[in-house]
């Protein structure tokens, strides 16, 4: 089957389209036949293998696991003999740690998912780590309750399009910071306020938000914690920015807790994790209507390369989707 994949870290050169094994199904495993596969910063530190410091879990001085892509959409083709609540023919999103730029994927039963009916498989692939990272922050970091208000820093982004629906559906007011091409996008998913950062210093001290959702990754804790009410909440969402060793998790994951010890304001760091329960969360929301996943562009399969350059230049409204 062919699949996108590497043997040595590096840009997106690295990657290879070519034919590979097929894989075998276990007991407890469902082999998917991918439609759609997403496309995000996930996928960029896996390719790279940067921040070093995550060397330990995806391989030294190579990937451990070959084929990149994590986000799926697809078919069931088979499954093993210990699964029951899916069979062949069933439309699943989800997620495959055996890489999802292929043909062919195995994922486990826990990490999908029936598709939403109201969804293609190229929507559907853009919401298992994005829409699940999109509702840790607002619900379980956030804690966004009606009436607050929330403002989410890259809300044209994979994540930041998904959170600003979130928040809006938890009853928050919602102000999304974008550049001016996106100012109308960010509107349309239901900002009720939009800041184009080129023109405005959110952080200029003359406005407060209870929750902060920071996507963007780059801006210091002491400038977010200025725009931040004393006793509210920043979470910081994955690890872009910051040196070859740490990366963003520095901020994140390390500093933002322990600083938050010794302020009022709450200061959390957000890694990614796929639950099922928030693919049903995700499930249901977009059931009700109120979300909707963003799609920048779609990539064939033998074009995965060129979608990893055009996320590196960081201009994508929504998600990339890759076509398989």
């Amino acid at each position: 089957m062919k699949a996108i994949a590497q043997d040595t870290y590096g840009s997106a050169d690295v990657l290879e389209f070519r034919d590979i094994e097929e894989p075998a199904v276990g007991e407890n495993d469902v082999l998917v036949r991918v439609h759609a596969a997403g496309c995000g910063p996930d996928v960029w530190h896996l390719m790279t293998g940067m921040p070093y410091m995550a060397r330990p879990m995806i391989g030294f001085s190579k990937p451990k696991i070959a084929v990149r892509g994590w986000d799926v959409a697809g078919t069931v083709e088979a499954v093993g003999a210990n699964v029951t609540d899916l069979r062949p023919g069933d439309e699943v999103m989800g997620t495959s740690e055996g890489g999802s730029f292929a043909e062919l994927v195995i994922a486990k039963p826990d990490k999908l998912v029936p598709k939403p009916a109201t969804l293609t498989f190229e929507q559907a692939a853009a919401i298992p780590i994005s829409g699940t990272t999109a509702l840790r922050a607002v619900r379980d970091e956030g804690k966004v309750q009606p009436g607050q208000r929330v403002l989410v820093i890259g809300a044209s982004g994979g994540v930041g399009s998904l959170a600003v629906q979130i928040a809006k559906a938890s009853g928050a007011d919602v102000t999304g910071v974008a550049s001016t091409s996106k100012m109308n996008l960010v509107r349309s998913i239901g900002a009720d306020e939009v800041i184009d950062y080129t023109r405005e210093d959110f952080a200029d001290g003359s406005r407060r938000w209870d929750v902060i959702i920071d996507t963007a990754g780059r801006s210091p804790l002491s400038r977010l914690r200025r725009a931040l009410t004393p006793k509210g909440t920043l979470v910081i969402v994955g690890g872009d920015g910051g040196g070859r060793w740490t990366g963003g998790f520095f901020r994140g994951v390390l500093r933002a807790p322990v600083l938050s010890l010794f302020v009022g304001q709450r200061l959390r760091g957000l890694a990614t994790k796929v639950r099922q329960e928030d693919l049903v969360a995700l499930s249901e929301l977009i059931a009700a209507g109120t979300l909707t996943p963003v799609i920048d562009r779609t990539y064939p399969l033998i074009e995965a390369p060129d979608a990893i350059r055009y996320l590196e230049e960081g201009h994508a409204a929504g998600k990339i989707v890759i076509t398989v």
